[in-house]
């Protein structure tokens, strides 16, 4: 019989020779000697010796030394010679296996033949050679492999090893698998013991394990599933546990890759021994790590989370009977691990509670443990870590969807998910958006979730409850649900789960079979109501709809919270709300429509991210398949929409006008409400869809064309007077029609449209609140228009004009404003003057606007012209050109000939702007007039107050001339301010300070002066005001259109405005001028901060105004230099105040290296003000923010900083304390002197007895004692010191906090913090010591 084989640690330590009779390679040929031709041979003999001979000829000697070598340089072989020795192993092996199984039946046959153990011994030695060379065969060519795939392998070689490379793949997948098998026979017969020789499996085990730390050959399936394979047989099937667990562990610990297909291995195991040993295992493991130990190693603490969710996954009813264990982990500081727990609940929640067919008390116990993992579930949402709180609610989406969650819990996840929509992380509000989205996508209360169906059908069937059961009170609503309040005693537990479980149940029934319809008849209003069944059912539903009804307004309840957030920096936030509402809309949520309506503003959105969630949520919301629908979706829309959603929509309009998606026949059905060719339309549809074509108009100028007569005929016929603003609208769209299209409506209807325009512009028939804005587009129709639209426009200023002064009384009334009385004003009178005022500055500015529109016109034909002469001399470059021609050009182009064109132009259009209002003479034309009666009428303050009205109208009018003309502008200037700062109209105030910004742009070097003034109007009292004031000053300085002035400060104020949008816009502004170039914030704030100290502000107020201004400063350098900058403030300050501000502003900033280098370096600044309480803190602040991420040499420095802060501290304190108590003794002997001088003259006894009394005085109102001084019996004749010295004595045994309350104490600088009763009692000692020492000195 051969000699046994044993498995080596090492593949060459099987040429050593041992005592106990081993098989070894005792002759090793040297391969690398060998011809290529003789290595040939030499593999075929061994191949043929294996094929021809009996399996287990390798223990022969000789095979067995030929095998050894030929695995020993295994790397060197040539493919052919490889592949044909693999193959001789693998099928001798695979031939092996049936043959061992045979073996074992006749070995239990023959239990007493010697020969048959012969050859069982000679089979497991077989056994174990395949074994022990097949895998070293894995290991050699893996390793080849390996190195071939290394990156540093130049490509040369590369190739070279492809075409000389074999397919290895099968036959690794096929040598792994044939192991496998080979683990899975009846080994323990051929072993003869049920445990397999450990030096077997351990030999198995660390190879397979070392394979799974090659993530190449885990990507292919079948050699995988042979791994999985192998381990499970040797874990589950032979009990090799513990260093199986080990291996486990430290795989999923260091290689991520390895986690899913070392789950699927264990939960192979599992299923196929029916044995969950090795899970148990390792979730014990995972259990007994210290939690600390999950912090340091990031990597693997997510690694081991991935494993248990994929473990869970595949295994969760071996995972909830284990899951005490992992339970503390909830208490750990790793948030991964927190993270994997709470997906690891999710999936328990969702599949380990399915089986039905159990036991009642089996029943119960999986209800209650589902019930506790909820329980966590819910509490972990308010989980210190962001991360861990989203996972959760990333949980409970999954549970929904799945249908996990009960009708009795749902409410409390929506109210959970409501509240983390206000969570200070964006991905905390990123789940939670989509939680709430699931949730109402799989809401079991029906399609329709409005709140005041819910409450109908719900008083019904409340009703019909009392009908079936009259006598029992109504409970809370909760009776057929299970309820979290339940405390039901040891003998009644599992009845009390029993009944939570069959209401459950009834419930959910009732409720998917009747709800919907429930609803349903009730929205039809049908006065019966459906009999569902019994009282227990009634109850059911009742609390179903109760339920639902909670869960309606529970979202419903989110509507403002989701405005903020479609507000928020975040661009998912922004996306999420906007897909959130759009399900609130789907299931017709209270208030959602108009959430959306507040989602339009964002297509004006810098985020591209953003402006498609908005256009996708307008094209599902608003665009239909049916023209008709989407035509009427969209004109309601621009009938219910403001200003700013109008513009908003104008531009989503034109956008999905050009990319197709309003299509033809939305224009035609548009066109077909416009017209009343749709029955039902009214006059307020059809100027709706007229609004939307004139936005298609902006993309599409063709869309107008088609019905040009159509827009006279309605837009300025009888329907204009039923829907007033229609006349604008039409004025509007004529504005929007091509150059051809204007051509033709001028030729057909030319002198019928100006006629309508001066009608509706000159006209009464509007309503005066429609006429402002309807002769605002009257007026601009008529210069896009008319070819020569001055002569039209003057024939409009002078027939307004005649209504106001030809009219009865219109001389009296231009005297009596001259004079400064205006008497006859009547309320038609005031309206004419304001709609003249109104039609003549409006045409003076189109006038303007025409002037410059002709000169860009001009220009641009010259450019025109230019370009077209260059490209004529380019294709005449042949010299076809007369040189007359070329020459001419060469000189006008040295002359200079085309820019003093330019500057020509430029001269006669300045005379023409300057002609609108003055003409640059002495006489006044039409308008120069006006100019001149309105600036008498506006300085009449009298009467201005008297008609607030006017003066808006007189106001707005003076504006608009200033922007005009700059003379006018100048003389005038001084007014405009005076009336912004006195005028009791909040309208007159918000427009002039509108128009300062207009003004500002156009003069501003006119403007410069008035810089503290335009400022000034962010501290108006009126809310409209301030709100104008920080718009215009923020587009003026965003704009570069104004400096930075040293007024800044009072924009900062603005951020704790009382009013929110004042507050929002003022930190808007502050966000972009932190954008714009190396961050003008940083220079600014120092000045802001002093400004701001001395402004009677809250320290609240000024904290968060600071803090946010801080924070806007990014770069470290700017940082550093803040520290120098703000501790130079502490210099010559002595104000309590600016230094708790100064040092607050100092705790604000990020401190980096360099800045507390920097804060130490600068000590001396500020070492006067620790003595302060308040100080000391912030710099206390400081420390502990750089201790964390401090080095080692750097933190010393800083704990030697914070000892020497502390130490001056105390010394200041001691000092302040007793120079204190100094002032008061001094006072004393003051006092004490004053009464022993008074007393001299009654002779010295009369005067120690009244100085003794006395002193009780003063004890007992200055120092809060009614003890007399206890130095009676001291001699009588007491001189200054012996006063001095009782004083002193009482002050040491006085309370020191009395000491610092007394009256007659001023100590400046003194703060409320030295007055404390704690502070002072701690330094009680110190006082009395430092109090003796200054009267010996005294004495002295």
């Amino acid at each position: 019989m051969a000699p046994h084989f044993f498995f080596p640690q090492t593949l060459r330590a099987l040429e050593e020779e041992h005592e106990d009779n081993r098989l070894y390679a005792q002759n090793p040929i040297d391969i690398a000697s060998l011809h290529p031709s003789e290595l040939e041979e030499f593999v075929k003999g061994v191949s043929f010796d294996l094929s021809d001979k009996e399996l287990f000829c390798i223990e022969e000697q000789d095979v067995f030394d030929r095998v050894y070598s030929l695995i020993r340089s295994y790397a060197s072989l040539p493919t052919s010679c490889k592949f044909n020795l693999v193959e001789s192993l693998r099928s001798n092996f695979s031939v092996l296996l049936p043959n061992v199984d045979s073996l074992s039946r006749v070995s239990q046959s023959q239990d007493d033949d010697t020969p048959v153990f012969d050859r069982v011994a000679s089979h497991r030695n077989a056994f174990k050679i395949y074994t022990f060379v097949l895998i070293n065969v894995v290991l050699a060519e893996e390793a080849n492999t390996g190195s071939n795939n290394n990156p540093k392998a130049t490509a040369a070689t590369r190739k070279k090893q492809l075409i000389n490379s074999w397919n290895w793949e099968p036959q690794r997948s096929r040598i792994l698998n044939l192991i496998a098998n080979s683990l899975e026979i009846n080994l323990p017969l051929l072993f003869g013991s049920s445990d397999l020789d450990e030096n077997y499996l351990s030999f198995i085990v660390k190879n397979i394990f070392s394979m799974f730390e090659n993530a190449i050959l885990l990507k292919d399936s079948d050699t995988k599933d042979a791994l999985c394979r192998i381990i499970g047989a040797c874990t589950t099937k032979y009990h090799y546990m513990a260093q199986s667990c080990a291996s486990i562990m430290h795989l999923i610990h260091k290689y991520d890759f390895v986690v899913t297909h070392m789950a699927g291995a264990v939960a192979g195991a599992e299923k196929k021994y029916a044995d969950g040993t090795l899970a148990s295992s390792l979730i014990r493991e995972i259990g007994r790590t210290n939690p600390r130990d999950y912090v340091k190693d990031t990597v693997g603490a997510e690694n081991i989370g991935r494993f248990l969710v994929e473990l869970t996954e595949r295994l969760p009813k071996l995972i909830s009977t284990n899951i005490g264990v992992l339970v503390p982990h909830f208490g750990g500081e790793s948030y991964k691990i927190r993270n994997a727990l709470v997906g690891v609940l999710g999936k328990l929640v969702a599949n380990a509670f399915k089986d039905i067919e159990s036991e009642v008390s089996s029943k119960s116990v999986r209800l209650r443990t589902k019930q506790a993992m909820l329980e966590i579930l819910l509490e972990r949402c308010r989980d210190v870590s962001a991360y861990t709180r989203s996972r959760v609610l990333q949980v409970w989406a999954e549970l929904c969807e799945e249908h996990s969650v009960s009708i009795g819990l749902w409410n409390e996840v929506s109210e959970v998910a409501a509240g983390r929509l206000e969570d200070k992380s964006a991905i905390v509000r990123k789940s939670a958006l989509n939680l709430l989205i699931m949730m109402l996508q799989h809401n079991p209360f029906g399609p329709q979730l409005r709140i005041a169906s819910f409450e109908a059908t719900l008083e019904q069937y409340k009703k019909k409850m009392n009908e079936l059961e009259p006598d029992v009170p109504l409970e809370s609503g909760v009776d057929g649900l299970p309820s979290d309040n339940d405390t039901s005693k040891e003998n009644g537990e599992v009845h009390n789960i029993d009944a939570q479980v069959a209401a459950k149940e009834q419930q959910e029934s009732l409720t998917d079979s009747c709800l919907a319809q429930v609803e349903e008849e009730i929205s039809q209003k049908d006065s019966s109501v459906p009999d569902i069944g019994n009282l227990e059912q009634t109850r059911a539903l009742v609390a179903s709809l109760e339920a639902g009804l909670r869960f309606s307004k529970c979202i419903s309840a989110t509507m403002p919270t989701l405005v903020q957030l479609m507000a928020s920096s975040s661009a998912s936030d922004v996306e999420n709300t906007i897909l959130l509402l759009m399900r609130c809309k789907q299931f017709q949520i209270d208030g959602s429509e108009a959430c959306l309506r507040k989602m339009l503003p964002l297509a004006f959105s810098q985020d591209k991210s953003i402006y498609e969630a908005v256009e996708n949520a307008f094209v599902t919301i608003y665009i239909r398949k049916n023209p008709v629908e989407t035509a009427k979706n969209l004109l309601n829309l621009a009938i219910d929409s403001n200003i700013g959603d109008l513009a908003a929509l104008e531009f989503i309009v034109g956008a999905l006008v050009s990319k197709g998606d309003i299509s033809t026949s939305t224009i035609s059905a548009l066109w077909d409400f416009f017209c009343f060719s749709v029955s039902g339309t009214t006059a307020e549809y059809s100027r709706g869809a007229l609004s939307v074509l004139c936005m298609a108009a902006k993309s599409s100028t063709g869309v107008l064309s088609s019905h040009l007569q159509d827009m006279i005929d309605i837009g300025f016929g009888r329907w204009a007077k039923v829907e007033p603003l229609l006349a604008r609208t039409t004025c509007i769209a004529i504005q929007r029609l091509s150059e051809d299209d204007k051509k033709k409506l001028l030729s057909v209807n030319g002198s019928r449209l100006f006629g309508v325009l001066e009608s509706l512009i000159t006209g009464f028939w509007l309503p005066e609140n429609i006429w402002y804005a309807a002769a605002d587009e009257a007026i601009a129709a008529v210069y896009t228009m008319h070819p020569v639209p001055e002569t039209l426009a003057a024939d409009l200023v002078k027939k307004s004009l005649s209504s106001v002064f030809n009219c009865s009384g219109g001389d009296e009334l231009n005297n009596d404003i001259d004079s400064g009385t205006a008497s006859i004003l009547t309320t038609v009178q005031l309206a004419k003057l304001s709609r003249y005022l109104f039609v003549v500055s409006h045409v003076a500015m189109n006038q303007l606007v025409y002037i410059e529109s002709c000169a860009r016109k001009i220009r641009k034909q010259r450019v025109t012209k230019a370009k077209t002469d260059t490209d004529r001399q380019n294709v005449h470059c042949n010299g076809t050109i007369p040189a007359d021609t070329v020459k001419d050009n060469s000189i006008n182009a040295e002359l200079g000939l085309a820019a003093s064109e330019d500057a020509y132009l430029d001269t006669l259009s300045d005379k023409a702007e300057k002609e609108i209002i003055s003409g640059g003479s002495s006489e006044k034309n039409l308008i120069g007039h006006c100019a001149l009666f309105l600036s008498k009428l506006c300085r009449n303050f009298q009467l201005m107050q008297k008609y607030p009205e006017l003066q808006a109208s007189g106001m707005l009018a003076l504006c608009r001339f200033m922007i005009i003309d700059a003379n006018f502008c100048d003389a005038n200037l001084q007014l405009l301010f005076t009336v912004v700062e006195s005028s009791p109209s909040e309208i007159v105030r918000s427009n002039c300070t509108i128009a300062l910004g207009d003004l500002a742009v156009r003069f501003p070097n006119l403007l410069e002066p008035w810089t503290e003034h335009m400022y000034a109007r962010l501290g108006d009292p009126l809310v409209s005001v301030r709100k104008n004031a920080v718009l215009v000053l923020s587009h003026l300085i965003l704009n570069d259109m104004m400096k930075v002035k040293g007024y800044i400060n009072e924009m900062a104020i603005r951020l704790e405005d009382e009013d929110e949008r004042i507050s929002n816009l003022a930190k808007l502004f502050f966000h972009e001028l932190s954008k714009k170039g190396s961050n003008p914030i940083y220079n600014l704030l120092p000045d802001i901060l002093g400004k701001l100290s001395n402004q009677n502000l809250t320290r609240e107020s000024f904290c968060n105004i600071m803090q946010y201004l801080i924070g806007s400063i990014k770069k470290d350098k700017q940082m550093e230099a803040l520290v120098e900058k703000l501790c130079n403030r502490f210099s010559g300050i002595t104000d309590i105040t600016q230094w708790e501000y100064i040092s607050y502003c100092l705790s604000q900033l990020a401190f980096t290296e360099k800045g507390i280098k920097k804060l130490m370096e600068s000590f001396k600044t500020y070492e006067h003000t620790l003595s302060e309480d308040s100080v000391i803190d912030h710099f206390k602040n400081i420390i502990n923010k750089t201790k964390k991420f401090a080095k080692p040499e750097l933190k010393s420095c800083i704990e030697e900083f914070e000892d020497k802060l502390n130490k001056f501290h105390m010394e200041k304190k001691e000092q302040e304390v007793t120079a204190r108590n100094a002032r008061i003794h001094q006072q004393k002997v003051c006092t004490l002197e004053g009464f022993a001088v008074a007393g001299g003259n009654t002779g010295e006894e009369s005067a120690e007895s009244d100085t003794a009394e006395e002193g009780e005085v003063i004890d007992a109102s200055t120092e809060g004692m009614s003890q007399p001084i206890n130095d009676s019996s001291k001699p009588k004749s007491v001189d200054s010191d012996e006063y001095s010295g009782a004083s002193s004595e009482l002050t040491e045994s006085e309370p020191a906090e009395n000491e610092v309350q007394s009256p007659e104490v001023n100590i400046r600088g003194a703060s409320k913090s030295r007055a404390t009763k704690s502070s002072m009692k701690d330094q009680k000692c110190n006082v009395s010591t430092s109090t003796k020492s200054s009267t010996r000195s005294r004495r002295r």
